[in-house]
């Protein structure tokens, strides 16, 4: 028996991976340059978005994810932002639908075309203004629509209802250093996150209260991650004072000790964690290297069980991770990621060997779909849901997606001046009585500023002719 117990017996020791060939990679991009320790790379059943270098502002592509190959220098990219693009993310229930975070203070949610980009996109949805510092965390609520989280260097999370343009809830006071990342758990009702003061807190967002916390997680002053695994339990990288990589992972009701705590070796780069609940397999990227690790968490010791590593020569600059029901179930892939090289973003396929075509349905239990489970206003009156799960047996196939449509509350509803919304709709005579100084004088205001706007076009325009004249004359 003992013999038997030294192979522990899982299906998924002789995972491999695989990178696909080159004519299938995304070539000639030309990847942000910017120092910050998010993936750079999004990914869903349709589109993969890549986080670029651009000059004077911020942008992403987006790219069809049939769309390998050669991508033109003119190729549309999603560049609203004013400065550089930190963090992007796929909304889970709505695949045309992404979010951005970046160092202009903003987060921008953006709506693909349903084909993808023929002219770059430069107006998004929403523009959502509250942070005082960059944003360089973005992450959409797992199972309610249009409930969105963004940290800023300024410390303070916001929860957002992307469906009215609002925060709901801002979490200022909770970190007093810089936030490395946020996970939510499989449900929505709490998250956990790492940061500079070498803590990992879990919060209650809608109670606004720390319901637990463990200082000096990893003791090393190099950057931490934290997530939640499904079973609730939390899964965390760092540095020990020694500066070696090291994993841990802690019940987050009895914090004193890790449950498990792995050293892994003394390199420098961020240990990036992308998390599979269907399987209950991590793997880890670290920026800068050029392997994949992969663990399958089991409630036996040791708990964290290492698989195996993929690994290949160029190092990443970061990494996408598809959701489960972008994979192809007849190959028996079990996850795929997007590489981030310097120039080119290559896909690596994961694929556990199996003899038989059928569907192997202990690889894949029902998964989560692609329907939120509440809406944004359940959620934040204190509903939970888990997410709502599919079967993948015939393979996914993408529905339709409902535009996102934002209303915006009419900041006037909360005063006490006969000019609520519905009033206006009901009424347009009365609401046209009952109208305000103050709007009036704000309707100057901006008639004022066209005028001058205006009035500045047609100088430069004058001025352009001139010059055009001079360089006409310089020509002849």
């Amino acid at each position: 028996d003992t013999m038997r117990r030294v192979v522990r017996q899982s299906k998924f020791r002789h995972v491999f991976g695989q990178a696909v060939k080159n004519d299938q990679c995304y070539d000639d991009i030309r990847v942000s340059r910017v120092t910050w320790d998010s993936s750079f790379c999004a990914v869903n059943p349709r589109f993969v978005a890549i986080i670029v270098d651009a000059s004077g502002g911020g942008a992403f592509l987006v790219l069809p994810l049939h769309k390998t190959g050669r991508i033109d220098k003119s190729y549309p990219t999603v560049c609203g932002h004013t400065g550089p693009v930190l963090d992007i993310d796929w909304c889970p229930h709505n695949d045309q639908v992404i979010a951005s975070g970046s160092e202009d203070c903003t987060v921008m949610v953006w709506q693909i075309p349903e084909n993808g980009l023929t002219l770059s996109l430069t107006e998004p949805v929403v523009v959502l203004e509250g942070h005082s510092k960059r944003v360089g965390i973005v992450a959409w609520h797992p199972t309610a629509r249009n409930v969105l989280l963004s940290a800023g260097c300024d410390n303070a999370i916001i929860i957002w209802n992307v469906g009215t343009g609002e925060a709901l809830i801002n979490l200022d006071d909770m970190h007093v250093d810089m936030i490395y990342n946020v996970s939510w758990n499989r449900n929505g009702s709490l998250i956990c996150t790492a940061s500079k003061d070498k803590k990992v807190r879990v919060i209650d967002p809608r109670k606004q209260e720390i319901v637990a916390e463990k200082e000096k997680t990893h003791e090393g002053a190099r950057p931490m991650r934290a997530i939640f695994l499904a079973d609730g339990n939390i899964f965390t990288t760092g540095f020990s004072r020694m500066s070696e990589r090291q994993l841990a992972l802690w019940n987050p009701k009895n914090m004193e000790e890790p449950i498990a705590l792995h050293e892994m070796d003394t390199s420098n780069g961020v240990l990036l964690p992308f998390y599979d609940p269907d399987t209950n397999i991590i793997y880890l990227c670290g920026k800068g290297d050029s392997s994949i690790r992969y663990f399958e968490i089991t409630d036996e010791s040791p708990y964290v069980h290492y698989l195996n590593t993929f690994s290949s020569k160029e190092p990443q600059r970061g990494m996408g991770f598809m959701p489960k029901r972008g994979l192809d179930v007849n190959k028996c892939e079990i996850a795929r990621f997007f590489k981030l090289h310097e120039r080119k973003c290559e896909p690596i396929i994961m694929t556990v060997p199996r003899k038989s075509d059928l569907f192997q349905d202990d690889l894949y239990p029902d998964t989560a779909g692609p329907e939120a489970a509440l809406e944004a206003e359940e959620w934040f009156e204190g509903k939970n849901a888990d997410p709502l799960l599919i079967s993948l047996k015939h393979g996914y196939i993408p529905g339709k997606n409902r535009d996102l449509k934002v209303v915006k509350k009419n900041i006037l509803d909360n005063k006490p001046t006969g000019n609520k919304k519905s009033d206006l709709i009901n009424a347009p005579k009365k609401a046209a009585d009952a109208s305000n100084p103050q709007n009036d004088a704000k309707l100057d205001e901006i008639l004022k500023e066209l005028k001058s706007i205006k009035d500045t076009i047609s100088n430069q325009d004058e001025r352009i002719s001139k010059l055009e004249q001079q360089m006409a004359k310089i020509g002849d």
